[in-house]
């Protein structure tokens, strides 16, 4: 049975005749949902300090021991996952109540526009106005903070 021949149908269950009514309106705020992100280009670092930021690069090698050592913080002690996903994507199970939309870090486009400083500048100090807190320091050390910036930098491959 299709939307368009509902009233047609011989469905007297209530429920089921809910469902049929509201589901075009639940696919509409889904699909609004995981749009585009917001905000790519808005640098988060402060302008004062964005050059010297930019500048600063990763000491780690994105080896895939690296990488892996940065999963498993990412998807551990770092807690990242509950507010990005378990894949990077900002599904995570935190995601729905946060407004802002948690980053995904499968889009290219957004590692394109940002330095490894920046990112890291970010895990270490969080971003004012959202649900992005300071991690270095409470949850990882800033090593561990390269590490993990090496695992988010493979997802947007």
């Amino acid at each position: 049975m299709t939307f368009l021949n509902f009233r047609k149908s011989k469905v007297k269950n209530p429920l089921i005749r809910l469902f049929y009514w509201i589901s075009p309106f639940l696919l509409l705020i889904v699909s609004i949902s995981f749009a585009a992100e917001p905000d790519l280009s808005k640098p988060r670092v402060p302008s004062a300090q964005l050059k010297e930021i930019q500048a600063k690069k990763n000491p780690f090698p994105a080896t895939k021991e690296n990488i892996e050592k940065g999963k498993a913080l990412y998807q551990g002690n770092g807690t990242c996952f509950t507010c990005h996903g378990k894949e990077g994507r900002g599904d995570g199970l935190a995601a729905p109540g946060l407004d802002p939309s948690p980053r995904n870090f499968t889009n290219t486009a957004f590692h394109a526009m940002r330095t490894d400083g920046e990112l890291f500048w970010v895990i270490r100090h969080g971003i004012p106005g959202t649900a992005m807190m300071p991690m270095v320091g409470s949850v990882i050390t800033e090593e561990e903070a390269w590490l993990v910036l090496l695992y988010e930098r493979s997802l947007g491959k």
